[in-house]
């Protein structure tokens, strides 16, 4: 019998990583230094890629916003100067450009394996538009709106639009190919296990002529029979102590785990270990005997896989994301200018120094980012590897430092991190390397530490607004910032993110713990 999906999900949560972790106190996040062969591979793949699901997406709104802009400057040219109808021609824009990409989805015009083929890319984009146009047409004709159109308006609209979409659709296909030429437009997957399960799945996945992932290697802990060096030509690159700085330098995308479901207490172990990184995690299905419902599985062509986790605030949901930032932000300046001339005044006229004072420390995947603050200390006392925490009265700290430090005026420079693209506005508050509380660095004291750093850091976050900002005196508090902030990063939404943002100010008027 078929194993329910809330079943699986249980099985595999990240609730139930969380207590696995907790159990162990196997420390997964120390960055341990790859052989010789992972890192010749790690270079190879160093570089960015373009994720598929963004080219489906930026296609699907560049064609439904290009036809309705097309549509409407036709009617301001051509009908507006004699009748204005704006309503009517508007609702006619919108609807026959929704139409015309719900048609193009329809005939799977939005595949990677379309893209790649420029024929079959204009004939389904034009045919989209064509059965749209046509609907349009009927829909008037039943509604007794015909009348109120233009015919050199849709005529029009005809040609420029099925115009647009052509050279649109062959520029779509250079752009892919190029893509894909220079190895960026796919998803880098690690196998996790190796032996015959990894040879099958491998086989399967080259047999998928439309599949878009790439194997990178295999990673294992064990050898022998069980894991040859090599599988199906590809090599075993390490362990799984290796995996974690493997898939942050080559910027993997998916973690496939090949061994059997019902080994459960292996399967959690290796998940606590790679949860931590910014990445797809799913358990291959294929070969395995337990079954769970269809509706649990996921497919790459015909390859079933179960999906344990997924890459948070990725494809569309980043570019919204960063829009929000480079709004906000950019609002956010303008109106705290006077501000932060007046406090660039107050840190120059008492203390000789630089005003703005860097400082290294974690961000997204682990890597180290040059943060922006005001000074607050005096310059020849200033700790930019945080080796020592600021503790109330510290003598190293001015007058108006102690009070950017309680109101946090000292923090808004990060506001140009966040328009450089090293912030967001909101996420998890990004740490010093050498955050500590006695003596014990802060990712020994949590584990799974290292998980906050699948998203980018914020300028705020969730445990700012929940109490925990200021002094971390004692192990309890780097906890309690931890948890929030992995509940942050698995409810993210544009509106926790606006909740957040407009209750920064109110949260900073306790500054209990703010020294």
């Amino acid at each position: 019998m078929a194993t329910d999906t809330k079943e699986a999900k249980e099985i595999f949560s990240s609730r139930r990583i969380r207590e696995i972790t907790a159990e162990s106190g196997v420390d997964e996040a120390r960055k341990i230094e790859l052989n010789e062969l992972a890192k010749q591979v790690a270079e190879q793949f160093s570089s960015n890629v373009v994720a598929p699901g963004f080219i489906a997406g930026f296609a699907r709104l560049t064609e439904f916003l290009v036809l309705s802009g097309i549509s409407m400057l036709i009617y301001m040219l051509y009908v507006a100067p004699n009748a204005y109808q704006g309503g009517l021609y508007l609702a006619a824009a919108i609807l026959g450009s929704f139409l015309t990409v719900a048609g193009i989805q329809a005939i799977d015009g939005y595949q990677m394996e379309t893209f790649r083929n420029l024929v079959a890319q204009i004939s389904k984009a034009v045919a989209g538009f064509g059965f749209a146009m046509l609907l349009l047409v009927v829909l008037g004709f039943f509604a007794k709106m015909s009348e109120e159109y233009s015919r050199v308006w849709f005529g029009s609209w005809l040609v420029a639009g099925g115009s647009f979409l052509v050279i649109f659709r062959a520029w779509l296909t250079y752009y892919t190919r190029r893509l894909m030429s220079d190895g960026r437009l796919e998803r880098r997957a690690v196998i996790v296990g190796g032996g015959e399960p990894a040879a099958e799945l491998i086989r399967t996945l080259e047999a998928q002529y439309s599949s878009d992932i790439r194997v990178c290697g295999i990673f294992d802990d064990r050898s022998g029979d069980r894991s040859p060096p090599v599988v199906v030509g590809y090599p075993k690159l390490g362990t799984i102590a290796e995996l974690v700085e493997f898939g942050r330098m080559a910027r993997i995308d998916m973690l496939i785990v090949t061994l059997p479901l019902s080994a459960e207490n292996r399967v959690l172990q290796l998940l606590k270990r790679l949860w931590v990184l910014p990445v797809d995690i799913r358990l291959s299905a294929h070969t395995n005997k337990l079954r769970f419902r269809p509706r649990a599985y996921s497919y790459e062509g015909s390859v079933p896989f179960l999906d344990v986790f997924e890459k948070p605030i990725a494809n569309w949901d980043a570019v919204s994301k960063r829009i929000f930032d480079l709004f906000f932000a950019s609002l956010a300046l303008v109106l705290l200018s006077p501000v932060m001339l007046i406090t660039a005044l107050a840190i120059k006229l008492e203390s000789k120094g630089p005003v703005l004072f860097r400082q290294k420390r974690y961000g997204f995947n682990n890597q180290v980012v040059d943060v922006l603050k005001f000074r607050s200390m005096y310059h020849e006392m200033a700790d930019p590897d945080a080796k020592q925490v600021v503790t109330k009265g510290d003598p190293r700290v001015t007058r108006v430092g102690r009070f950017i430090r309680k109101t946090s005026i000292d923090e808004l420079p990060q506001l140009f991190n966040v328009l450089q693209g090293g912030l967001s506005l909101v996420g998890p508050r990004p740490h010093a390397v050498n955050a500590h509380t006695a003596n014990r660095l802060w990712d020994e004291v949590v584990d799974g530490y290292f998980a906050r750093h699948k998203v980018k850091p914020g300028v705020t976050g969730w445990a700012q607004i929940n109490g925990w900002r200021g002094e971390v005196d004692d192990e309890e508090k780097i906890k309690q910032r931890v948890n929030c902030d992995l509940y942050y990063i698995e409810n993210w939404s544009l509106l926790l993110d606006l909740q957040i943002l407009f209750m920064t100010p109110l949260k900073l008027l306790n500054t209990e713990n703010a020294y």
